[in-house]
């Protein structure tokens, strides 16, 4: 059987913290396709997971 590694889930600050961006910008890339989804944790609150912002970042840094 295949294990499955969950990873975190950062909430907006944690994921602000991480790549030095605010709140607008970080869901306006969302929202064109540019930055990971957020999952869905309930009613009003969702987060990243972790593995993928950090991959977005070395995407970025790769890319400069």
């Amino acid at each position: 059987m295949a294990e499955l590694k969950a990873g975190k889930l950062l909430r907006l600050e944690a994921v602000i913290s991480l790549v030095g961006m605010k709140r607008s910008w970080i869901l306006q890339q969302t929202k064109e396709g540019k930055f990971p989804k957020p999952v869905r944790l309930g009613t009003r609150a969702v987060a990243w997971r972790e593995r993928e912002i950090l991959d977005w970042i070395e995407a970025r840094k790769l890319a400069d």
